[in-house]
């Protein structure tokens, strides 16, 4: 039994409780695999490497107490959102172009704040949390994909691609919220 087995039996298993453990699974798999680890430790000593002085203490959240990359996620989460609601509002297309661009300008402090906090995690959770910013990419192209068709007046095609990074955004949250949940990174002592 590895330490995500849940103990549920196949003939009793819900659609959701099979699916969770499967995903539990993955993960579990992930963590395990070592095949990244080059690129992971590479990675991880040039951003620890960067001069960023007091920066790194802000951008890690320490004057606030907790991690502040799950905060400015919030931005292009919101955002995005905001711009799937605004797609169906009969006069919400200018409102959802403007919420995906911000959402887009979003991205960068949120992303510079995870790298940061990523870059001192310990292998089972880099290898998770490379596996997110690896989903956080697919969701930003397809935000920028979106992007571009509004502006070239593609309204559908701009709706589709907005879809399909939001699947992104829920995957990359998952993964996301595991590294920062499960494994409770980022946890200071009190």
């Amino acid at each position: 039994m590895n330490k995500y087995d849940s103990g549920i039996h196949p003939e009793t298993t819900t659609v959701p409780e099979a699916a969770s453990a499967r995903w539990l699974a993955g993960l579990s798999r992930v963590e395990r695999s070592s095949a990244a680890d080059p690129v992971i430790r590479t990675l991880q000593r040039g951003i620890r490497s960067l001069p960023l002085g007091t920066a790194r203490d802000l951008l890690r959240g320490r004057p606030l107490g907790h991690p502040v990359h799950p905060v400015l996620v919030q931005v292009p989460i919101g955002c995005w959102l905001s711009a799937a609601v605004m797609d169906v509002m009969p006069a919400g297309q200018r409102a959802a172009t403007t919420l995906t661009a911000v959402g887009l300008a979003g991205v960068v402090p949120a992303a510079v704040s995870g790298w940061v906090d990523w870059a001192d995690l310990p292998p089972e959770q880099a290898r998770v949390g490379l596996a997110h910013a690896v989903t956080n990419v697919v969701a930003v192209v397809f935000f920028a994909a979106s992007l571009t068709a509004r502006l070239r007046h593609h309204g559908a095609k701009g709706r589709l691609w907005s879809l399909g990074g939001l699947a992104a955004v829920g995957v990359t949250g998952a993964l996301g919220g595991h590294v920062a949940y499960q494994r409770a990174v980022g946890a200071w002592p009190a």
